[in-house]
């Protein structure tokens, strides 16, 4: 698929999704919405993506949903409210799915953040396995501040990754959350001064989470997806069906027999999607 919104690169079972539009400061209008997850899931589709790193080009990460979305009159519609509502219902989860669509796939994904991330770019990263960020980034949850809640995602995601009282000052009060706090609080796992340095380390980063077992890491973040919504007993017994399927492969000895002979062991893909 040819994108508009973005480039994308696959080298060594790392792939790579670059917001590109820095004129525009990555905003979100259709077209992204429509690029995306489509992205995403290419980079899912052949197995040979092993992590996969969301980063962006220019000053900011992204300044979220375009707000022509906001602003421009909507086409004179012939349907009662009802109708309206019910297509406006659909319309909202496919905006939520494009971004669901970064739980679903079977690499880690790690975003790497620089400026303003704000609404939308929120939304992103909640939904991500690992954040990174520059010293001058800062996250807010915009919605609030032109009238709205947030819709597509943050609510629902960013209470397991902050103390809830932080998470609620956040979406009443629409302030900036800066890179410094947000490392404070777990939100970001690394800030670093520059974009180059940061997109260096979650590069590396990603290359070694792409020398593990790309079936073992597959299961691993099925695993922790699966048990935040779960109790520890339901996740228990979940993981014992899951690993008495999934356990059948070689790993373990490809790993003890490339040590035995002074070696890194090195594992198959993980097969394409059907």
């Amino acid at each position: 698929m040819n994108y508009t919104r973005l480039n994308t690169t696959i080298n060594d079972g790392v792939g790579h999704i670059e917001l590109a539009a820095p004129d525009e400061f990555n905003r979100m209008p259709p077209a992204f919405w429509n690029e995306f997850p489509a992205a995403v899931m290419e980079m899912d589709s052949s197995g040979t993506v092993r992590a996969l790193v969301i980063s962006a080009q220019g000053k900011h990460f992204s300044s979220g949903m375009d707000t022509a979305a906001f602003t421009t009159p909507a086409p004179q519609q012939s349907f009662d409210a009802g109708r309206r509502g019910e297509r406006a219902r659909r319309n909202l989860a496919g905006l939520q799915e494009a971004f669901t669509t970064i739980e679903k796939v079977r690499m880690p994904v790690l975003a790497a953040i620089q400026g303003a991330c704000i609404g939308g770019g929120v939304d992103m990263v909640s939904t991500c396995d690992m954040r990174y960020c520059t010293s001058d980034a800062f996250f807010c949850i915009q919605e609030i501040n032109i009238g709205l809640s947030a819709d597509v995602g943050t609510l629902q995601r960013l209470p397991n990754l902050i103390p809830d009282g932080l998470m609620r000052e956040l979406a009443y009060t629409g302030r900036r959350l800066f890179a410094e706090e947000a490392k404070e609080i777990g939100l970001i796992n690394n800030v670093y001064a520059t974009h180059d340095e940061m997109l260096t380390s979650v590069m590396s980063i990603a290359k070694e989470i792409a020398s593990k077992s790309p079936l073992a890491v597959t299961s691993t973040k099925h695993l922790l997806n699966y048990g935040r919504e779960h109790s520890i007993q339901e996740t228990l017994s979940y993981q014992s069906v899951w690993m008495g399927a999934v356990s059948q492969g070689t790993e373990m000895q490809a790993y003890f027999r490339a040590k035995s002979e002074g070696d890194e062991p090195s594992y198959a893909d993980l097969p394409p999607l059907d």
